[in-house]
């Protein structure tokens, strides 16, 4: 049963995401984690705070042409596309199975087109148990509005913010791309219209050519960065939202270490998202949230969630 394992927040790791306790602030990333299948081979997912299961849309989508991962340097580039089996199938099948390897509370990870289909897919995400939180990444083109991420706008951002608040009593956690001039700016308009918290940031869009054919490396041209090179690009996101909000932010990009938690919490972070380590490594998350009191001792910690936004004058 789901709630045989519910975190309670407490403890030395413990922290609370919008109102749902997690025994620990370590979420294995959508769209590295799957449906966690692959994982469990390898260690019980019961010790992660959470988990965000693969990027769903409300219909099946192969995603992008081959080739769609490059290496980058201290990192990795990816233009998948948001393949998968679409929200039915994800409901009917992997969020069943899901349940049978993780008996907490996750975050169902939902993107979109037009903002009709965001409402749709989160509304039908919604209705299922184990689905705690949805995130809802704007990173995605309107393909009523010219193709511009729904990201890049704060009215659009707003849009989808608001009409997926109006589908579900679920805390709404918007994922923000960092491909703007002021995150803050889509921050202020997505608190605005109601959601309960921000993860940012999302992959950073870059590129590479190959030397020997003279031609990008992605089929698609351009994708998204990732790893320890973003690392910073990230903190310093988090560190300028949790200055302009008051709702509790996730941290996402480049984090590898149980300093890296550390560093992303005293910056703002209330829960940290593992991404590009976890496909490096499969045992990189609980390795990581072994290593978290050790490091806290290290640094005079002793509860994680007296030190979110620490580095702060606040």
């Amino acid at each position: 049963m789901l709630t045989e394992k519910l975190g309670t927040g407490g403890g030395r790791l413990g922290v609370t995401l919008c109102g749902i306790g997690l025994d620990n602030p370590v979420i294995p990333a959508s769209g590295t984690f799957g449906y966690g299948k692959e994982f469990a081979a390898f260690y019980d997912l019961d010790v992660l705070g959470s988990l965000s299961f693969k990027g769903t849309t409300r219909r099946e989508r192969e995603g992008n042409p081959l080739p769609r991962i490059a290496e980058a340097p201290a990192g990795m580039l990816n233009s998948v596309g948001l393949q998968n089996p679409g929200a039915e199938k994800v409901l009917a099948e992997e969020l069943p199975a899901l349940r049978e390897r993780f008996h907490k509370p996750v975050l169902a990870n939902v993107s979109g087109f037009s903002v009709e289909e965001y409402a749709e897919t989160c509304a039908m995400l919604a209705e299922d148990a184990s689905v705690g939180w949805l995130e809802v990444n704007i990173s995605c083109p309107n393909v009523h509005g010219g193709g511009m991420s729904f990201g890049t706008d704060p009215k659009q951002a707003a849009a989808v913010t608001a009409a997926v608040k109006k589908v579900t009593d679920k805390p709404v956690i918007m994922k923000l791309t960092p491909n703007v001039t002021d995150i803050t700016e889509i921050a202020r308009a997505c608190e605005g219209a109601g959601a309960d918290g921000l993860c940012l940031i999302n992959t950073v869009s870059a590129m590479r050519i190959d030397l020997r054919t003279r031609r990008p490396v992605l089929k698609n041209t351009t994708g998204g960065l990732s790893g320890p090179g973003i690392f910073p690009i990230a903190l310093r996101a988090v560190w300028q939202v949790y200055e302009a909000v008051t709702i509790p932010l996730i941290g996402c990009g480049g984090v590898s270490s149980a300093a890296d938690v550390i560093e992303m919490m005293l910056a703002g972070a209330t829960a940290v998202e593992v991404g590009a380590a976890g496909l490096r490594d499969p045992l990189a998350c609980p390795k990581i949230i072994a290593a978290l009191e050790e490091t806290m001792d290290r640094y005079g910690i002793r509860e994680l969630k007296e030190i979110i936004g620490g580095a702060h004058d606040r």
